[in-house]
C-alpha cells in the first residue's frame, strides 16, 4: 500500500517537497473545559447537558483553530470530546460495563472496563466529532480511533474464550466504524494500537484485526497505525505486512536508539515519525527538531516521511504543546527548503543518491 498522501499537500505549499505535519490525537485541555466536566458530572451543579455540549464544541473550534495556526498539514480536535483512548469507547460499544477504577501503575487509576456480554455496534462513535471538526477546519482533518486489540487487552474479558476472539469481534465493529467515517468524508484514519509493542507476540493477531478493519474501505483512504513505546525489534519488520499505509512510532523520547531497526530491512511504508517528545515539558528548538527529521530521511525518503510528535501531548502545558507544533511545523518546511536546494543528501534505503538528483 503506497497510500494516497498527496490530497494532503496544500494548493499553496511554498516548497516542491512536502513533508507531512500532523498530530498523533490528544492534546492538552483549556482549564474551563475540565472545569465544565466536572460540573457535569456534579449532580448538584447547575450545568446540564446543553451546556456541557456547548463547551466541547467550544473547545474542539478553538483546538483545531490552533492547530491551523501552527500550520499543520493535517489536524484533530485534540480529542476534546473524548476523556480516555479505552473508556471513551468501551462506554459506546454495546456488551461493555464498569465496575470501579483499577490501580496500573504508581498512584495512577484507570476505569478498566469489563466486557460482560457479546460486543455489538449500537451508536456511532466519532461521526460526529468528525463532521464538527471538518466543518470548522479549512484544513484535512485525521481520525484518531483506537485500535481493537488494545480494546481487548486493556479490558477484563468475562465472555469470549480468549483475548484473541474478543479482539477480532471488536476489529468488526472498528471496521463499522471507519465505514461511517468514510461515508461522512473522511480520508485520513489513525488506529491506535500502544498495546501491541508491550505484547509483541501478538502482532499475528493484530494483522489479522487490521486485515478486517479494512475490509471494503476505499483505496483513497488513507491508514496509519500508531504504536508508541516497546521494544520495536520485536515487531520489525514483521509488522511492514500490515494492510497499512504508514507507521506512527515514538522514537524522540528514546533519543533514536531504536532508530537502526528499521534500518536492518528496508522500510516500505510510510513512515510518521516522532520528532517532539511528548513526556517533556521544554520546547524543542528548530535546529533541534531539524536534525531529528534529518534521521527520518536515513530509513524513508521525503515523500515517504511524516513528521510529528511522539504521541498524544494532553498532558503538557498547553503552552508548551502550541510552541512545539509550531517549531516542528517550522523545521520541516526548512527541511524542505534544503532538499529543494539540493543541500540535503537522502541516505534512505531507496531514494535518490542526492535530493536534487
Amino acid at each position: 500500500m503506497t497510500g494516497p498522501r498527496d490530497q494532503f499537500k496544500p494548493a499553496d505549499h511554498p516548497n516542491d517537497h512536502f513533508l507531512l505535519t500532523t498530530v498523533v490525537g490528544s492534546y492538552p485541555k483549556p482549564k474551563w473545559h475540565d472545569r465544565a466536566r466536572e460540573l457535569f458530572e456534579d449532580e448538584d451543579a447547575d450545568f446540564g447537558e446543553d451546556e456541557w455540549e456547548e463547551s466541547k464544541d467550544d473547545a474542539s473550534r478553538l483546538i483545531t483553530h490552533e492547530h491551523e495556526r501552527a500550520g499543520l498539514d493535517v489536524i484533530c480536535d485534540g480529542e476534546m470530546r473524548r476523556n480516555e483512548m479505552v473508556e471513551y469507547f468501551a462506554h459506546r460499544i454495546d456488551g461493555y460495563e464498569f465496575n470501579g477504577r483499577v490501580k496500573v501503575w504508581g498512584h495512577n487509576y484507570f476505569d478498566k472496563p469489563s466486557v460482560a456480554d457479546e460486543v455489538e455496534y449500537g451508536e456511532q462513535w466519532l461521526v460526529e466529532e468528525f463532521e464538527f471538526t471538518d466543518e470548522v477546519a479549512e484544513r484535512p482533518v485525521k481520525v484518531p480511533i483506537t485500535g481493537p486489540y488494545t480494546l481487548a487487552n486493556w479490558s477484563f474479558n468475562e465472555v469470549y474464550d480468549s483475548e484473541e476472539q474478543l479482539a477480532y469481534e471488536l476489529a468488526d465493529l472498528v471496521n463499522e466504524e471507519i465505514e461511517a467515517l468514510v461515508e461522512a468524508g473522511a480520508r485520513y484514519i489513525q488506529i491506535d494500537e500502544p498495546a501491541l509493542a508491550t505484547t509483541p507476540d501478538d502482532h499475528a493477531i493484530v494483522g489479522e484485526c487490521l486485515e478486517r478493519i479494512v475490509d471494503e474501505i476505499p483505496d483513497d483512504v488513507r491508514l496509519g497505525l500508531h504504536v508508541c513505546y516497546g521494544d520495536y525489534s520485536r515487531i520489525y519488520p514483521e509488522i511492514l505486512d500490515y494492510p497499512v499505509h504508514e507507521y506512527d512510532l515514538e522514537l524522540a523520547n528514546g533519543d533514536y536508539d531504536q532508530l537502526d531497526v528499521f534500518k536492518e530491512h528496508e522500510f516500505t511504508k510510510d513512515f510518521a515519525m516522532g520528532v517532539l517528545d511528548a513526556h517533556t515539558a521544554e520546547v524543542e528548538s528548530v535546529e533541534e527538531i531539524k536534525e531529528n527529521i534529518k534521521k527520518g530521511l536515513e530509513v524513508v525518503p521525503p515523500e515517504r516521511l511524516t513528521v510529528s510528535p511522539d504521541c498524544g501531548v494532553k498532558l503538557l502545558p498547553r503552552e508548551v504543546a502550541r510552541g512545539k507544533m509550531e517549531n516542528m511545523v517550522q523545521a520541516a518546511r526548512e527541511i524542505e527548503e534544503e532538499l529543494d536546494a539540493g543541500e540535503l543528501e537522502v541516505v534512505a534505503s531507496g531514494a535518490e543518491a542526492h535530493a536534487d538528483d
